[in-house]
């Protein structure tokens, strides 16, 4: 028997591999007669298929699996959605780089069978929450598991702004902008602009300058508990955006306060039982793996 009675699947509309995988996904669950629930947008793209459907920021409600079908960005929107359920969440990789979805699609019937036989890891994975105030009013909010991002938006303007960490001022910058990531980030944006990698078991975050006019602005890692206060300069001639996940953008303004917080919770993620953080870095990221003598 099953330790996951009701499956939620969310996935990538805009792809027609995608949608076959879930056409998979669908026989495979209910030729174990586990329920599968799919999120409505999903549901519209697969018509004649009777299935319960559900809003994706509700899906929590009725499932105590979801499943993702996509690529790293389909799982980072599943994430934010999901954040609040006490819900564990698998990534069936249908993207590029995967690094939150393990499963292939060619190995997808192996997989499950040993996951849903009890055979897998667990780990959870903490969010950030951002904040956005003006004149001392909220202006703005959002969720990331990856990363909280300030950067110019449109503008080819560099940013000025000071940052506080539990209220200790820290600096007064002039950049592109700065990345906020979680160990779970430090794998994407933030390893692109320079930032070091966080194993994912790290109760810590890290601060990437974006091309800062002082260049001996550096990335700091902190705790994962701290309070980031970023206070955007009143001289700036632009409107900076503050972006969650690359996905949520928000417009801030000269003077705005940006408040960046560990979100209480976080995300349940399910791995295949021979999951290695080091073989996916070495597999996605190119890593040698040894000398021909």
């Amino acid at each position: 028997m099953s330790l996951f009675s009701r499956v939620g699947i969310i996935a990538r509309l805009d792809n027609p591999q995608v949608l076959e995988t879930v056409k998979k996904l669908i026989d495979y669950l209910e030729n174990r007669d586990i329920i599968p629930v799919l999120e409505e947008n999903l549901g519209a793209m697969l018509p004649g298929i009777k299935i319960q459907l559900a809003p994706v920021k509700e899906l929590g409600n009725y499932c105590d699996l979801a499943i993702v079908v996509g690529g790293d960005g389909s799982f980072l929107g599943a994430a934010r959605a999901l954040c609040d359920y006490d819900v564990p969440v698998l990534g069936v990789n249908r993207g590029t780089l995967g690094f939150l979805t393990d499963i292939s699609p060619q190995t997808l019937e192996t997989e499950l069978d040993t996951i849903f036989a009890g055979q897998y890891l667990e780990e959870r994975r903490f969010m950030l929450n951002a904040k956005i105030t003006r004149h001392n009013k909220p202006s703005g909010a959002g969720e990331a598991l990856n990363d909280i991002v300030l950067h110019p938006g449109k503008s080819a303007r560099m940013i000025r702004f000071d940052m506080y960490i539990d209220d200790q001022f820290v600096m007064n910058q002039k950049s592109d902008g700065l990345i906020v990531a979680t160990p779970t980030g430090s794998t994407a944006y933030s390893l692109s602009a320079g930032g070091p990698i966080l194993l994912p078991k790290l109760d810590a975050i890290v601060l990437v300058p974006m091309h800062p006019h002082t260049l001996s602005n550096r990335p700091i890692v902190i705790d994962a508990n701290a309070k980031i206060r970023i206070v955007i300069s009143e001289s700036n001639l632009t409107y900076p955006s503050v972006s969650c996940d690359g996905q949520l953008h928000i417009t801030a303004a000269p003077g705005d306060e940006i408040h960046i917080t560990r979100k209480e919770g976080g995300i349940r993620l399910i791995h295949p039982h021979n999951h290695d953080f080091y073989d996916v870095c070495r597999t996605k990221l190119g890593w040698q793996t040894g000398y021909n003598n």
